[in-house]
């Protein structure tokens, strides 16, 4: 066996790699799934951009998903939480919050992936939640992430200090800092002031990367070709859910009709992944989201009132 490569990690992995190690050492999770029927809401969603000749400001199905599940939180306040817990006090409390940020993973520019934060997207129509991501999109374009990640795991590491956590800052700062080639290189001088030039409307700040109140990944954007879903996923602390949404896949499904009569059809299925933090959360808190999804996808024409 021969070593063909070596890849370090950059501050992008490192970021991920620590939070998503965080997750799996801290959280017991607790996952189920939710068959959505989306072959009348596909549908819907194509009423929806009849009208529409600026491709910019067409809704996709990413975005009516997003809205969905947003409007499921709303009817389970308890699933878009904060966790704070000390173990060795057993001393716990939920952090409520009037609004829904969602962290959502983006492809950018580069080809990478990161996690942006699309603030207060519970209150949002989808014409506003279309054009939320469509300008993060664009900033991100202006925006040096290495510059912008580094703001994120800097904030991060100093809120750890306040905290007391003075070896994990220390260990980290060692780390990234530390000449060699581990070390996370970030703009100096002239590039640096020029950078910084750039107004905040125009790039990514750490405020479109901080923690939102949940996560929600579209699995099904990535690999549309997709057969089954996603068995598990990562919760991101201090999160207390997170959401993959996987893609739409046709399946002979069990239809009653109005008489009450039972037959084979096939549909149009979108499995939705539900991952809940069980320090927190029960099976049962999650009943008044998924009754709330039972209610939008019986009743899929809702979706043109949320335009």
């Amino acid at each position: 066996m021969a070593l063909i490569k070596e890849e370090i990690f950059g501050i992008a992995r490192k970021i991920v790699s620590n939070m998503t190690s965080e997750s799996w050492e801290n959280i017991p999770h607790a996952t189920m799934t939710y068959d959505a029927d989306v072959t009348e809401l596909f549908k819907e969603c194509k009423k929806l951009n009849a009208d529409c000749t600026d491709k910019s400001k067409k809704i996709t199905i990413n975005t009516v998903m997003i809205k969905i599940l947003c409007e499921g939180l709303k009817a389970a306040p308890k699933m878009n939480t904060h966790l704070v817990f000390n173990r060795k006090l057993v001393r716990g409390t939920l952090k409520y919050f009037d609004h829904i940020d969602v962290s959502m993973p983006m492809i950018l520019p580069s080809g990478e992936m990161m996690t942006v934060n699309m603030h207060d997207m519970g209150n949002k129509t989808l014409s506003e939640m279309t054009a939320a991501i469509n300008d993060t999109a664009r900033r991100a374009k202006n925006s040096n992430m290495e510059e912008v990640m580094f703001e994120v795991s800097l904030d991060n590491t100093l809120t750890g200090l306040k905290q007391g956590k003075i070896l994990q800052t220390v260990r980290r700062l060692y780390g990234s800092k530390m000449p060699g080639k581990h070390m996370v290189k970030t703009l100096s001088g002239s590039e640096k002031k020029k950078y910084y030039s750039i107004p905040v409307s125009d790039r990514l700040t750490k405020h479109d990367i901080e923690q939102g109140t949940t996560t929600i990944s579209n699995l099904g954007s990535i690999y549309r070709e997709q057969k089954g879903a996603c068995a598990l996923l990562e919760i991101i602390p201090p999160q207390t859910t997170a959401f993959a949404v996987n893609s739409a896949q046709k399946r002979a499904t069990v239809v009653t009709d109005e008489n009450g009569k039972d037959s084979i059809d096939v549909r149009l299925i979108m499995p939705i992944t539900i991952a809940i933090d069980h320090r927190a959360l029960d099976y049962g808190d999650v009943v008044p989201f998924m009754r709330r999804l039972d209610e939008i996808f019986e009743n899929p024409s809702v979706i043109q009132s949320w335009k």
